[in-house]
């Protein structure tokens, strides 16, 4: 009985619905691939830059460069 009640870490996680954001996360302090933060935040910035350039702050952005 008590082999049903004490549940693994995966059986846990299984359960939380994570968002993307806390999985990649909970991946890199695990895996310590702390190299992989510097990545993410480029393509962020990358991917927010796309969205803008279609918007009406298009002019503004291209003036920066």
């Amino acid at each position: 009985m008590a082999d049903k009640q004490k549940k693994s870490e995966f059986e846990q996680l299984d359960e939380e619905q994570l968002t993307i954001v806390q999985e990649f996360m909970l991946f890199i302090t695990e895996n310590k691939a702390w190299w992989m933060v510097p990545i993410l935040l480029v393509l962020g910035l990358v991917g927010l830059l796309v969205i803008l350039s279609a918007t009406g702050a298009a002019p503004f952005i291209y003036t920066l460069f």
